[in-house]
């Protein structure tokens, strides 16, 4: 009568939590000392989702696509970085970084 719903966590390895935990704490523990670095950290990651999107069809919008990037396990600590990369070009470099925002 009554359904029990399996625990997913039960089925996912826990070798694969503790892989992606250490790596989180790898991306948090990186420092930018480099201009360079901070210009190519930047560049690539973006300043909002870039998976967001409206679909419209006959110039009505017919449907929306939520932001996915919640999803990824490194989402927080990439923003992180990016942050980090602006402010070291900002404060240490004095250089302007609007043209990243």
């Amino acid at each position: 009568m009554f359904h029990i719903q399996p625990n997913i966590t039960s089925y996912i390895p826990r070798r694969s939590f503790t892989l992606l935990k250490s790596l989180r704490q790898r991306l948090n523990q990186i420092e930018i000392r480099d201009a360079k670095l901070a210009h190519m950290l930047c560049r690539v990651i973006p300043v909002q989702c870039p998976f967001e999107r409206n679909i419209y069809f006959f110039g009505r919008k017919i449907a929306h696509i939520p932001p996915l990037c919640k999803l990824n396990p490194f989402y927080e600590e990439l923003v992180g970085l990016r942050f980090r990369a602006l402010s070291y070009l900002a404060d240490e470099c004095q250089e302007d970084v609007r043209c990243y925002c």
